[in-house]
C-alpha cells in the first residue's frame, strides 16, 4: 500500500474543513448513542511499530501477534476488506482488516473511520505480497475520534506560520520534521551521556535571578507578587554554576532554557537552549579538547558519522584535530591592513565602507572590529575552526592573555558558518573580576552581580568553561534552514 494518504471515502471531496468538522461530530454523536465510547482510557500496546515489524524476519511469511496503536494516515477500502496504516512514536505499520474477521457489525462501523482517528489493532503478523509486514486484525477499537481533519498529505501545511503555530499537525504529516525532533532527543540524551562519561554531575540553577548576569543582553523582566519585587528571566547560565565551582562542584553542567529579550532572525529565538559546563583545574585548551570530542561522539552515535554534506555540495569534517585561528589573524587577512589594530575608529569606518558593510559609527571600537568579524569572515568558516584569543572588551568573564594583555584566553567554535560554542579560561581573580564588570556596568551591557563577586572572594579554582547553543548545534547536525525548525514552539506573535 502506498505511503500517501487516500481519503477515507465516506468523506466527500467536496466538503470543506467547517463541513468535515460537522460530519466527524455527527459521526461521534452516533457512536455515543449506540453505547460506543470514542475517547478510551487506554488500549494495551504491547509493540511500537518499529519493533513489531522487526518481529517478522525476512524469510518468513506469518508471525507472532501484537497489539499495535496508532494514527490512521492512510485508509484504502476495497469493499470486505481494508488496509490502513497507523502512525505511532516509531513510525508507520499497516494494519489489515477483513470483515469475515471482525464481523459484519463491527465492519460497518470500521469503515465510518476517518483519517486522523486513533484505532488500538490486534492480530498476528504476516507479510503481503508486495513484501509489507502487517498486522491481520482480529480485533480493533477506536481509542479517539478526530473531529477535525489532517492537512492532505500531498498539499501539507505550506504556510510557515501554519507549521510553528500547529506544530502538532506538522509532526504528524511531515516526516522530516519529526525526525528531526526526534534526532534532537538523542542528541540532547548523548550531550549528557558524554557529560557522564567525563565525571561531570548534572545540576539545575534559578530560571527567575534579582540580577542577571553571565552575557551581555537584555533580560525579560517579570515581577513576584509574594516577594513585591522584580525578577529577571535568565540570560545565561554562567554565574550559579561557577558558585558551584565554589562550593567545591569541580565539575558541573546544565542543560536549560535561556531567554533574551532581543531580536527574531534564522538563528536567534528569545529563548533557546544552552549546554554550560565548567571544570576546575582546566583552561580554554582543556575546553577545547571537551567541546570536540563532544560534538564528534554526538554526531557519531546520534547520526552515525562525522562528514555532515551542505545543501552546496561541500562537506563539513568534524573528525580528527580541528582548525585553530587567532580572531587578530584572521581580521587582519579579511581587511588587508597589518595595522588595522592600531587604525583610529574613524579610519576603521571608513574601510568598513569600502569593504561594503554597514557599521553603526556609534559603536565603540572593539564593536567595529567585532561587526567586520560577524559579518565578513564568520560565515566563511565552515569547517570546524576555534578562534582563539579575542578583544578582552568582549567578554568580562575570562582570563587576560599573559602574552597579550588586549586579549583573553578564549575561544569562539564556529561550524557550518555560525558560532556553536565559546569556552574561556574563567576569571577568578575577585579584583579584576570587580574591575570588568564595573566596566561593562558603566556601559549599561551588564548587571553588577555583588553576590557572584562575594563568591569569588571566598576563593574559585582555576577552572575551564564552555557555552554550546544546543538549537544551532541541532540546525547543523539535521540541516534545518531556520532556528524555529528545531524548536517545537517558538516564540510567535499572538494571534
Amino acid at each position: 500500500m502506498s505511503d500517501q494518504v487516500k481519503k477515507n471515502p465516506t468523506d466527500q471531496e467536496v466538503l470543506d474543513g467547517s463541513d468535515q468538522v460537522a460530519v466527524r461530530q455527527a459521526k461521534l454523536d452516533v457512536l455515543r448513542e449506540s453505547g460506543k465510547d470514542p475517547f478510551q482510557a487506554n488500549w494495551e500496546q504491547t509493540h511500537a511499530s518499529k519493533q513489531a515489524v522487526g518481529m517478522l524476519g525476512e524469510e518468513e511469511e506469518l508471525g507472532p501477534e501484537v497489539s499495535v496503536a496508532g494514527r490512521i494516515v492512510a485508509f484504502r477500502l476495497m469493499g470486505k476488506a481494508a488496509f490502513l496504516k497507523l502512525l505511532d512514536r516509531e513510525g508507520k505499520i499497516q494494519a489489515y482488516v477483513r470483515r469475515d474477521e471482525i464481523g459484519d457489525d463491527e465492519y460497518a462501523t470500521f469503515k465510518k473511520l476517518d483519517l486522523g482517528d486513533f484505532i488500538g489493532v490486534r492480530g498476528p503478523l504476516f507479510r503481503t505480497k508486495t513484501g509489507e509486514v502487517t498486522v491481520r486484525a482480529k480485533e480493533y477499537r477506536l481509542v479517539t475520534k478526530a473531529l477535525r481533519p489532517l492537512p492532505e498529505k500531498w498539499h501539507g501545511l505550506s504556510d510557515n506560520d501554519q507549521i510553528y503555530r500547529q506544530r502538532y499537525l506538522d509532526l504528524v504529516v511531515n516526516d522530516e520534521s519529526r525526525q528531526r525532533f526526534q534526532t534532537r532527543s538523542q542528541i540532547i540524551r548523548e550531550i549528557r551521556e558524554f557529560m557522564w562519561s567525563r565525571d561531570f554531575i548534572e545540576v539545575e540553577t534559578p530560571m527567575l535571578q534579582s540580577v542577571s548576569g553571565g552575557a551581555a543582553a537584555r533580560p525579560f523582566r517579570t515581577h513576584f507578587n509574594a516577594l513585591d519585587c522584580d525578577f529577571n528571566m535568565r540570560i545565561a547560565l554562567e554565574l550559579h554554576l561557577k558558585r558551584m565551582l565554589v562550593g567545591g562542584f569541580d565539575r558541573v553542567f546544565e542543560v536549560g532554557r535561556v531567554f533574551r529579550n532581543e531580536g527574531l532572525s534564522r538563528r536567534h529565538n528569545p529563548e533557546f537552549t544552552m549546554l554550560e559546563a565548567y571544570q576546575a583545574y582546566s583552561d580554554y585548551r582543556g575546553m577545547m579538547e571537551l567541546t570536540r570530542s563532544l560534538i564528534q561522539q554526538v554526531a557519531q552515535r546520534a547520526l552515525g558519522n562525522l562528514q555532515m554534506e551542505r545543501p552546496d555540495g561541500e562537506v563539513i569534517d568534524l573528525s580528527g584535530e580541528w582548525r585553530e585561528a587567532k580572531y587578530k589573524d584572521l581580521i587582519i587577512d579579511a581587511v588587508g591592513r597589518e595595522d588595522w589594530f592600531d587604525l583610529p575608529k574613524s579610519e576603521k569606518l571608513q574601510k568598513t565602507k569600502q569593504l561594503g558593510i554597514e557599521v553603526d559609527p556609534e559603536m565603540e571600537d572593539f564593536e567595529v572590529t567585532n561587526d567586520v568579524f560577524e559579518k565578513i569572515i564568520e560565515h566563511t568558516l565552515v569547517q570546524p575552526t576555534f578562534v582563539t584569543h579575542i578583544p578582552r572588551e568582549l567578554c568580562p568573564l575570562a582570563k587576560i592573555t599573559q602574552s597579550d594583555p588586549s586579549t583573553i584566553d578564549v575561544f569562539e567554535l564556529c561550524i557550518n558558518g555560525q558560532e556553536i560554542a565559546p569556552a574561556y579560561s574563567e576569571q577568578n581573580d575577585p579584583g579584576l573580576q570587580r574591575e570588568a564588570f564595573l566596566k561593562q556596568v558603566g556601559e549599561e551591557t551588564q548587571e553588577l552581580d555583588d553576590d557572584f563577586l562575594l563568591a569569588l572572594e571566598h576563593g574559585m579554582p582555576p577552572a575551564g568553561g564552555m557555552g554550546m547553543g544546543i538549537d544551532r548545534l541541532v540546525i547543523f547536525l539535521t540541516k534545518a534552514a531556520n532556528i524555529r525548525d528545531t524548536i517545537l514552539f517558538p516564540t510567535l506573535r499572538p494571534l
